[in-house]
């Protein structure tokens, strides 16, 4: 497959989930781009949330941040963790993200939340996200798609993982389907 060479010939396909964030600019738009883009990669999404507002994470540095919109996707792939990371950051990079302040502003910010049911500690990827079972921004979107999904070090459902989170802040549903409709499921 032309523009594929880092995908593993022969490699069993994996499902992951992932983390779609955007508070800077057209929120919405960075989200739409940012799926086909996902799909050129290798990432096939086969479902995503609906799109959520979202509070900025409290302790941001800089001036008061523009909520974010955030939504959860379910993929298929067969790039390996690493390849899987690098293809995130190339979107982000493409759709204009510098990521310059920690937890800072983002014109889109794509996280990893599940890579089958693998467990990853790297310097640059760590995976089960470590801080996704403190984040209603992330659980509220995810467990819409997948609430029955099991946290493989955590044994809990995602359904579960959001009922125990004692995170509190806002998370308002804003959209069914991202502008334009992608044709996902979800």
């Amino acid at each position: 497959m032309a523009g594929h060479e880092s995908r593993i010939t022969g490699h069993e396909s994996r499902l992951v989930y992932l983390s779609l964030g955007s508070n800077v600019g057209d929120r919405a738009a960075h989200l739409a781009c940012a799926i086909p883009l996902l799909n050129e990669a290798g990432v096939r999404v086969v479902k995503q949330s609906s799109l959520y507002r979202t509070e900025p994470v409290p302790g941001t540095a800089g001036p008061p941040q523009q909520w974010f919109l955030n939504c959860a996707v379910e993929c298929e792939t067969a790039l390996m963790p690493r390849q899987l990371l690098r293809a995130t950051q190339a979107i982000e990079r493409r759709l204009g993200c510098k990521k310059l302040i920690l937890r800072g502003p983002r014109t889109i910010d794509i996280d990893i939340l599940f890579y089958g049911a693998s467990r990853i500690r790297a310097r640059d990827l760590e995976v089960p996200h470590p801080r996704m079972t403190h984040r209603r921004f992330v659980l509220v979107p995810l467990a819409e798609i997948a609430p029955g999904l099991r946290h493989p070090l955590m044994r809990r459902s995602v359904a579960e993982l959001l009922a125990a989170c004692a995170d509190r802040s806002q998370v308002v549903h804003h959209l069914a389907r991202l502008p334009g409709g992608n044709g996902i499921n979800g």
